[in-house]
């Protein structure tokens, strides 16, 4: 088969959203951009420092991803050399592994022209990634509300979502393990179904585009983020100073370590200004959604 070079662009998501542990997420305008071409052996180069300390071989996610999706299918894959290019910082909340599991997905079914729907590649992620919230937003861009056992795999997809967003990055990178370990290992009655009756409002204002009652609704999370937010500093502050400005809402991004703002479409440029200018230990990424998923387009030359 005539190999033909392709480039697979793949968004950052946000998860959880306060209540909705890992069911619910968001696309995001920042991405990753994967250059794929022939080579007789793996290779893996990014081109961001931060990503660099990353295998650049068989052992990177990307790869072990589109091998394992060729396994399932009984096929063979050809070996590539991948260029990275991302904007997504790496470590940070935001789905960097989910975004690398979807690039190799992707990679996968171009590769072998499996034509898999986006359900499958949803199922797929899910299967590797453990849970369905970055996953699927990645693949399918906009806001996704998931539920997956391991069994039974149920996504409701809303495209649009007009909100402008901030996220603040702390300086302190804490892996996912860890921060899962700080959560209890029962939680009281009465603060989960307090959580759940949040998570069902915010899944409802977020599908009727209400994202004002969404923000308000993120903020009664007693799922993580109690537990979590000793690890952002000012954390207590910088929620006063986004309600102050008018912001719908703050979270915490995913399993952290980011914070996630949503405010109205056209204002996140005014507060961020204001959370650079009152707390510079956080970098401030000014962003909004991303209404288009995972996509792949051959390389013209």
């Amino acid at each position: 088969m005539k190999w033909n070079d392709f480039t697979v662009t793949v968004p950052a998501s946000t998860a959880n959203l306060g209540p909705g542990f890992d069911s619910i997420g968001l696309a995001l305008d920042l991405h990753m951009t994967i250059h794929v071409s022939e080579n007789p052996v793996w290779t893996v180069e990014y081109a961001n420092e931060e990503y660099r300390h990353l295998p650049n071989s068989k052992d990177n996610l990307i790869v072990q991803t589109a091998e394992k999706v060729a396994s399932q299918y009984g096929k063979l894959l050809a070996p590539a050399k991948l260029l990275i290019e991302t904007d997504i910082p790496l470590g940070r909340g935001l789905g960097s592994s989910a975004s690398a599991i979807a690039g190799g997905i992707e990679i996968a079914d171009c590769l072998l022209g499996l034509r898999l729907t986006k359900q499958e590649k949803v199922k797929i992620g899910t299967e590797m990634e453990g849970h369905p919230d970055n996953i699927s937003a990645s693949l399918l861009g906009g806001a996704t509300i998931s539920y997956a056992n391991g069994e039974d795999l149920a996504v409701v997809h809303v495209p649009k979502a007009d909100i402008g967003i901030i996220i603040l990055v702390p300086q302190e990178v804490f892996l996912t393990s860890e921060s899962r370990g700080l959560l209890p290992e029962k939680l009281d009655y009465k603060k989960a179904i307090s959580s759940s009756a949040a998570a069902n409002v915010v899944s409802a204002a977020i599908a009727s585009g209400d994202w004002q009652t969404a923000g308000r609704m993120m903020e009664k999370d007693e799922f993580h983020e109690t537990y979590r937010k000793a690890k952002f500093p000012g954390f207590d502050e910088i929620r006063a100073v986004c309600r102050k400005a008018g912001a719908y809402g703050t979270a915490i991004s995913g399993a952290g370590p980011s914070l996630f703002i949503v405010m109205e479409k056209g204002k996140e440029q005014e507060l961020s200004r204001i959370l650079s200018k009152q707390f510079p230990h956080y970098e401030c990424l000014a962003t909004k959604p991303a209404e288009t998923g995972i996509k792949s387009v051959q390389t013209v030359l």
